[in-house]
């Protein structure tokens, strides 16, 4: 296949500047230690320039995530979107975009979200996730929030599974994997099918309900940030070469992981160099698409 690396979508990642971990529970030195055991990373911060070098190097063009913003003040919240609307302007080439994650309890922060829908750069999608105030993702207070990610023509992203988030820490940090059950992606789905959703993760222990989900839905795709695919199930290894090929989108959970190691660990799981391109760029190209985003 060559020694370059390949085009590929990051359709998750996390921030390796400083500023992008603004509000993170990771500062806490014992959620620290734990992420340092799961991940074996430690927090180490880049520049802005630095992490847009890295992106190029890895040929990836990246949605990048805070994912903490939920808990903080709608000031701040903005002020942290304007950052990457700003790094995203600065540096097109490497941002795909940004998931916006708040906390739809608060109308402050639903008016930030129809700000980011209307104004981000490039593809602006909603985290909808079970740790805010709201409650699980098919609580009622987040209905307005999902039917404006489908006015808008935008997905959200969905949490399945094991999470970093907690883990090594006693009690989880207070979060329940139950919440993160793929059950809810079902649920969503099914109750709004104008909506697009993305399910993150490989959804572990409940990979064959997602993989099931997946092929039941055609308004869910998967992406399987934060795994090592030498991890995957023996089952969704197969499911990615036949019927999820088309359903699957590259996802790294950098910095935490690097995107190089992903490429070389799914070159190394077998499948064919045309299978390798739907999940590298090939499915990210035809979403964008349908979604009108260059």
């Amino acid at each position: 296949m060559g020694t370059n690396p390949p085009r590929v979508f990051d359709f998750h990642s996390h921030w390796g500047t400083e500023q992008g971990w603004k509000g993170s529970p990771f500062d806490n030195p014992e959620a620290r230690e734990g992420t340092r055991s799961y991940f074996k990373w430690d927090m180490k911060f880049v520049s802005e320039e630095e992490q847009a070098a890295q992106f190029r190097q890895a040929n990836a063009k990246v949605m990048l995530d805070f994912a903490y913003t939920y808990k903080m003040d709608v000031g701040a919240v903005r002020d942290q979107h304007d950052y990457a609307f700003d790094y995203a302007r600065k540096y097109p080439d490497v941002v795909l975009g940004n998931w916006i994650t708040i906390d739809p309890t608060q109308p402050g922060h639903v008016k930030e979200l129809e700000r980011c829908l209307s104004e981000g750069p490039g593809l602006i999608g909603m985290g909808l996730h079970p740790f805010s105030r709201a409650g699980l993702p098919d609580s009622p207070a987040w209905e307005n929030c999902i039917n404006l990610c489908i006015e808008a023509n935008r997905p959200v992203l969905m949490l399945t599974g094991m999470s970093a988030s907690g883990v090594g820490v006693r009690g989880g940090g207070g979060l329940l994997l139950e919440d993160c059950h793929p059950r809810h992606v079902d649920r969503i789905a099914a109750r709004y099918p104008a909506l697009n959703v993305i399910a993150a993760r490989v959804a572990w222990p409940w990979q064959s309900e997602m993989i099931a989900i997946a092929l039941h839905k055609a308004n869910v795709w998967m992406e399987l940030h934060g795994w090592s695919p030498r991890y995957y199930s023996e089952e969704l290894k197969r499911e990615i070469g036949k019927r999820l090929r088309k359903k699957t989108f590259f996802a790294v959970d950098y910095p935490m992981l690097s995107h190089e190691r992903l490429v070389n660990e799914w070159r190394e799981l077998g499948l064919s160099s045309d299978v390798l391109d739907d999940v590298f760029s090939g499915n990210a190209e035809a979403f964008l698409a349908s979604l009108g985003v260059n």
